[in-house]
């Protein structure tokens, strides 16, 4: 890929496609990102309680089910999210093509439920950005090393983003969640939280490590160790002046590619 063409990885969490009427909205910010990059990749989560309601369906026909099975049948919620917002982007005249995790080239361990990115090779991406299309892919899944369908656990799609933002030498990962950006505190708890405007990953870290839930300690890592800069967005007030946390590295230097291990 030409290191001259602008590249974004956005990513939609579960909170922002509850409804069929979320991908239109969603379809409107990635329309409008598409005007300051040239190379845009979303990841998406399942919608609302998806991944929830797919498991509790497992545990009636087995309270004990193989994980394997699980898999397959857990990462079918994600394939739904990225197939309506590729139909959203196409009905407002934009080309948009979605991929699952495997066909996306995110390689992972073994491990059932609870697999690890090992490497990205976005071969089959790579044609269509050069294209011009809007590159949707399936977070928290992908292959693995034995050619099986695998989901990542806890923060899976936050973490698939920092993975393609690796492989694709993107300038940035928004994630557009339910909350204005990182507070000192829980805002809920205390209306005198503070929105914290900048941090550094370290600092990212330490607060998720104390019980935020904002952004998973996996995906803030991963973007550490490749000086990755993120930046967390209110879904609703994206446009806002003030609001997002900017999470980024004190020093940027050149690092070899270093996935999960």
């Amino acid at each position: 890929m030409s290191p001259k063409k602008k590249c974004i990885v956005l990513k939609f969490g579960g909170a922002s496609v509850r409804s069929p009427e979320s991908f239109s909205s969603i379809a409107d910010i990635i329309l409008q990102r598409k005007k300051e990059y040239e190379r845009v990749v979303v990841v998406v989560s399942a919608m609302g309680s998806t991944t929830d309601d797919l498991i509790a369906l497992a545990m009636k026909v087995n309270p004990n089910p193989p994980r394997r099975e699980l898999d397959m049948l857990i990462s079918v919620g994600e394939r739904i999210s990225v197939a309506l917002l590729a139909m959203a982007l196409s009905a407002k005249g934009s080309e948009a093509i979605s991929f699952t995790g495997s066909q996306s080239g995110i390689l992972t361990t073994n491990d059932h439920s609870d697999a690890k990115i090992v490497n990205v090779k976005p071969h089959r991406l790579i044609p269509h950005l050069e294209s011009g299309k809007i590159v949707i892919v399936a977070g928290f899944q992908g292959m693995s090393l034995a050619g099986e369908i695998t989901t990542l656990g806890r923060g899976g799609s936050d973490t698939t983003a920092v993975a393609l933002a690796i492989a694709l030498k993107a300038e940035l990962v928004e994630f557009f969640k339910d909350v204005y950006g990182i507070y000192n505190i829980d805002p809920k708890l205390d209306k005198q939280a503070k929105l914290l405007s900048i941090l550094s990953h370290k600092e990212v870290l330490k607060i998720v490590n104390e019980g935020a839930k904002v952004l998973h300690a996996r995906c803030v890592l991963l973007a550490e160790k490749n000086a990755v800069p993120l930046k967390v967005l209110p879904f609703a007030h994206y446009e806002e002046k003030n609001v997002g946390t900017l999470i980024e590295s004190n020093e940027k230097t050149d690092l070899h590619i270093s996935y999960e291990v």
